[in-house]
């Protein structure tokens, strides 16, 4: 395996030894990552590979069995879920997990509230402070709305919003929380040609204009293979791959784990024939 970023840049993530026990199942076992600064790195595996548990883990939804999690040099474990998001990470899911019935703009507002500058004594009372602090939410999410090109429809209903345009909502509502990392759990499930293709460039442009680190789960490898600078590979709970890729491609472990082993050999056989013509 080969996985070789700069060494002389500070860790943003560093998980170590990370394993997840459910009863006597491993749904992740000794897992290794490094995450730098400004990285687009993508984690990738079959079905059940133990993907989503690790972004559960991070984000202090499950409690790691062993290991440790580090972001910016400070251990997760023991800190809850929110407390986590104020501390610079932030996640979309694998299904769609927006407020449905509330507007494009509340979802938006709704995220920036962990920067409301008012007590709950405040929001009880409604007084000046309240009023003062509502209104600065509501232009701050109007001006980030206008970013993602969504400020016209903000008075829509989240749940008749088109399939991508959910999607781009969730992101600009993680994106709300003003994270430095951000971790997307499969952004292009059920998308269109289309609505892939935006959501590629969505994602180079909100790592240039936020100044992100994105950690990337996804099935679609145009997506993946597209956009991911390194590339971490699980199977059955475990690393099996790590590089550039180009390397994972043609990684017969990988091929192995998604195809089975015959398409691994038949893939081994057409590089040796393809050496043997050069």
């Amino acid at each position: 395996m080969t996985d070789q970023p700069d060494p002389t840049l500070q860790t943003m993530l560093e998980i170590k030894g990370l394993t997840k026990e459910f009863g006597g199942l491993k749904a992740v076992n000794n897992f290794d990552m490094e995450i730098y600064p400004g990285e687009l790195v993508g984690l990738i595996g079959p079905n059940g590979a133990g993907k989503t548990t690790i972004f559960n883990l991070i984000t202090g939804i499950y409690v790691p069995t062993r290991g440790i999690i580090r972001f910016k040099n400070t251990n997760l474990m023991g800190f809850q879920p929110h407390e986590i998001t104020q501390m610079g990470i932030a996640r979309t899911f694998q299904n769609i997990r927006l407020f449905p019935n509330l507007t494009v703009l509340d979802n938006v507002r709704i995220a920036y509230h962990i920067h409301a500058g008012y007590s709950m004594v405040d929001a009880i009372l409604h007084n000046r402070r309240y009023d003062q602090q509502e209104k600065a939410l509501t232009e701050k999410a109007q001006e980030f709305l206008s970013v993602f090109n969504m400020h016209t429809r903000q008075g829509e209903i989240a749940k008749n919003l088109p399939y991508g345009e959910q999607r781009r909502l969730e992101i600009a509502r993680a994106l709300a929380a003003s994270p430095e990392l951000l971790l997307l759990d499969e952004p292009a499930a059920g998308m269109n040609p289309k609505e892939v293709a935006e959501l590629m460039d969505l994602i180079h442009f909100i790592r240039e204009r936020f100044n992100l680190t994105i950690l990337l789960i996804e099935h679609q490898m145009r997506v993946v293979m597209g956009i991911c600078e390194r590339i971490t590979v699980m199977d059955f709970g475990e690393v099996i791959a790590r590089g550039t890729p180009e390397v994972i491609q043609n990684d017969e472990k990988v091929i192995e784990a998604y195809l089975g082993r015959g398409a691994a050999a038949i893939s081994q056989q057409l590089r040796e024939k393809r050496s043997h013509v050069a």
